[in-house]
């Protein structure tokens, strides 16, 4: 008697296993297939499933979904980065385009032998002032293919930024000029901060091109200060922009008004973000009442 109820407990126990491992099996197979849709379909949001109750088991489908889901972010941050790029390209084309074309047609209309030497100088200054912009335009993006370079390093010194500012604002005089841009610096001193002189030179000199750029009639320029930081705030009248974009404003391929040209191409902000938050400062960009403004901080000189 005991021996037929010890044979009849291994029957059970074989059948048990025997069906667990044809469910493991079953369940690997289904696995297997679905792995196979999501490689077909990777688009979707399939993830692996399992309906076994094994431990083993589950925690592969776990670590295998954490590579789906990893890979898929790769994905989506490759794609966004692939359109940038192409949106980048546009704008280069763009804007490399136009002062080609002018200095192609100007350099060409200085062959008329009918012009005047009045005009061929006019002519000849329009020429050199798109030269001017197309390497601008170069050495923004060079600065900006240096911003993640291990070999750039920031040399952190005491600087005066009061006087990067009036020295860089000389610099466009002219230009401020030209526009007929009413211009209002505050010349307050203020304490010295802890920054690459280089850096903070671009940081105001890109704040300064962009209100260039989209001022409309006047440009203010003023420096405060706290018990940790220097403030250098920016503030022009524009025409009417959609304020949902300003969180783009710092983004690479971002223009307020893509119909415009110059030097900017969307990369001028988000080189003074880069090169401000690299040295412990922030960028914050604000419209209030179509006047747009820009303020950086930099770390005051202990």
């Amino acid at each position: 008697m005991e021996s037929w109820l010890m044979i009849i407990i291994l029957v059970f126990l074989l059948i048990v296993s025997v069906s667990r491992f044809l469910l493991l099996q079953w369940d690997v197979r289904r696995m297997t297939k679905q792995l196979e849709e999501i490689s077909e379909h990777f688009g979707t949001n399939e993830l692996l499933r399992t309906n076994t109750h094994n431990k083993y088991l589950a925690r592969f489908a776990d670590k295998i979904n954490q590579l789906i889901i990893l890979f898929k972010q790769n994905q989506q941050t490759f794609e966004k980065r692939e359109l940038e790029l192409k949106q980048e390209i546009t704008n280069i084309s763009h804007d490399l385009r136009t002062p080609l074309t002018s200095i192609k047609g100007f350099s060409e209309l200085l062959s008329d032998p009918a012009l005047s030497e009045e005009e061929k100088k006019e002519f000849l200054a329009i020429i050199q002032k798109k030269i001017d912009n197309l390497i601008m335009i170069v050495d923004l993006f060079y600065e900006l293919s240096q911003l993640d370079s291990s070999d750039k390093k920031l040399i952190m010194e005491q600087q005066y930024l009061d006087q990067i500012v009036e020295e860089t604002m000389l610099m466009f005089y002219e230009e401020f000029e030209n526009k007929q841009l009413k211009v209002d610096l505050d010349e307050n001193n203020v304490s010295p901060i802890f920054a690459d002189r280089k850096a903070a030179v671009r940081i105001v000199t890109n704040i300064i091109q962009n209100a260039l750029t989209y001022a409309k009639s006047y440009v203010t320029i003023s420096l405060t200060e706290d018990d940790k930081y220097i403030w250098l705030r920016t503030a022009n009248d524009m025409e009417e922009t959609d304020i949902s974009e300003l969180e783009h404003i710092f983004n690479r391929t971002f223009r307020l008004d893509s119909s415009r040209t110059g030097p900017q191409l969307g990369l001028g902000l988000h080189i003074v973000q880069q090169l401000v938050q690299k040295q412990g400062g922030q960028a914050i960009a604000n419209v209030y009442e179509n006047e747009f403004i820009i303020e950086v901080s930099f770390q005051k000189w202990h």
